[in-house]
C-alpha cells in the first residue's frame, strides 16, 4: 500500500504519487501483488473492466 500524505501546500498534491494513493491502495491485492508487468495489464484490465 502507499502512504497518502496530507500537505498544506497545494504544490504537493500535484505530485504524481499523491494523486495515485489512493486509487491504487484501493485495487484488489491480486493486482497490486502481481509478480511482472504483464500479470499486472492483465489484472488491472479486470479489475477496472468490473468498475465500469
Amino acid at each position: 500500500k502507499l502512504k497518502e500524505g496530507r500537505f498544506r501546500l497545494d504544490i504537493r498534491k500535484k505530485i504524481f504519487t499523491m494523486r495515485v494513493a489512493k486509487h491504487w491502495n484501493r485495487l484488489p491485492r491480486q493486482v497490486v501483488d502481481a509478480s511482472s508487468l504483464q500479470t499486472l495489464k492483465l489484472r488491472l484490465d479486470g479489475a477496472l473492466g468490473t468498475l465500469i
